[in-house]
């Protein structure tokens, strides 16, 4: 099957002023498409390969033709990353942090401003390009985390909650160098209603891009 670029669930400007429109219509008509359109190119060397889920595929990486893996990695992961990241976000300070969430953040970080601190400090020294995560972890823990360029924790058996793209084309047309001041206002955005369904369902995915 061949993956298509999927719609934004808001329009451009939704997010402003913590993400302009015109990094918004780039980062998802540009850069998200070429990911879907490169894991394209990439799986036509394998039709042999059965795929209906890019997830999948990053789950099961090591069985993937050496010959494409790694354009799988950097393509499925991006392509998986970025339709988690636009369901993630929302208008700003609409969003309540509360419900299963906030009580999991809680008792494993010991407060949410704890948490905002252990998380933008993964955001802020991840080097280069890269994505910051709150995830669940195989042994049902969650845990701070991050990931070099389009790699995803899928790949290491992690579900994947909350995630923050650092690379530089997500925010550089409004914060330029300021990466610090981009990851304070991503806070306001969060869609913590969708990241509590994710929390709920944490055990039925496979980190699929549906």
């Amino acid at each position: 099957m061949k993956f298509e670029l999927p719609t934004l669930p808001y329009a451009y400007d939704f997010l402003e002023p913590v993400i302009d429109a015109k990094t918004m219509e780039i980062h998802h008509s540009k850069h998200h498409a070429a990911y879907v359109n490169n894991l394209n190119a990439a799986l036509e060397k394998h039709p042999e390969l059965e795929v209906t889920c890019p997830g999948k595929l990053l789950k099961n990486i090591e069985q993937i033709p050496a010959d494409i893996r790694q354009a799988v990695i950097n393509n499925a992961g991006g392509h998986v990353n970025h339709h988690l990241f636009w369901k993630l976000l929302t208008k700003p300070d609409t969003s309540k942090f509360d419900g299963a969430i906030k009580e999991r953040i809680e008792n494993t970080f010991g407060s949410y401003e704890k948490f905002v601190e252990l998380f933008t400090a993964a955001a802020t020294t991840r080097f280069g390009s890269g994505w910051a995560w709150l995830v669940v972890n195989p042994a049902g823990e969650l845990e701070i985390t991050s990931t070099p360029n389009q790699d995803s924790p899928v790949m290491e058996g992690k579900t994947p909650l909350l995630g923050l793209d650092v690379w530089e084309h997500a925010y550089y047309l409004n914060y330029q160098n300021r990466r610090p001041d981009y990851i304070k206002e991503f806070f306001r955005i969060i869609n913590w209603e969708f990241v509590n369904e994710r929390l709920a369902k944490v055990t039925e995915g496979c980190g699929c891009a549906k």
